[in-house]
């Protein structure tokens, strides 16, 4: 049920990205202001089968907002939205069979470190966070947990990206 869940989140989001491209346009976004920052990390951090890139919009928003306030704003939405890829890993436990290469090292590590490999995964600049939260949904690691630990380094990586992006973005369109 909870797969089935993750799923229809997925495919919702999908649905509102590809019918209103102009709800998650950086200006319609901006308008929004950290809200905006917020809701656009929460919604391409909900997507667990089709990406939405909410990060480009980040660099956008940071520029003429606090880049630090949107990255805590985009953090927190980014972490509650990887709450998907846990519940569809608590749920799909006994349907993950033959497991890849990266999910085995990223289990091996989760279940060596527990908390911090979360953290590390969530503050790296790596598209490994994703399958961190399935792990730790088959793991049957508690979900404030998960959420508690992820949020700092959900934080700190956007923190990093959109002040970088900011700058970045300044310096290509002045």
């Amino acid at each position: 049920m909870t797969v089935l869940l993750a799923v229809a989140i997925t495919v919702g989001i999908f649905y509102l990205y590809r019918t209103y491209p102009e709800w998650f346009e950086a200006e319609a976004l901006k308008k929004w202001g950290y809200l905006g920052a917020f809701l656009i990390s929460l919604i391409s951090s909900a997507t667990i089968i089709l990406p939405v890139p909410g990060i480009v919009v980040l660099f956008a928003l940071g520029t003429t907002l606090n880049p630090v306030l949107v990255g805590l704003a985009g953090g927190t939405g980014a972490t509650i939205g990887e709450i998907t890829g846990f519940l569809a890993g608590y749920g799909g436990r006994g349907m993950i069979k033959g497991k890849g290469r990266m999910y085995t090292m990223v289990e091996n590590w989760m279940r060596r470190w527990g908390g911090w490999a979360i953290f590390a995964f969530a503050a790296a600049p790596l598209p490994l966070f994703d399958i961190a939260g399935v792990v730790a949904g088959v793991l049957g690691y508690p979900v404030w947990k998960f959420l508690l630990v992820a949020w700092p380094g959900k934080c700190i990586k956007y923190i990093i990206l959109v002040w970088v992006g900011a700058w970045g973005w300044k310096v290509v369109l002045p």
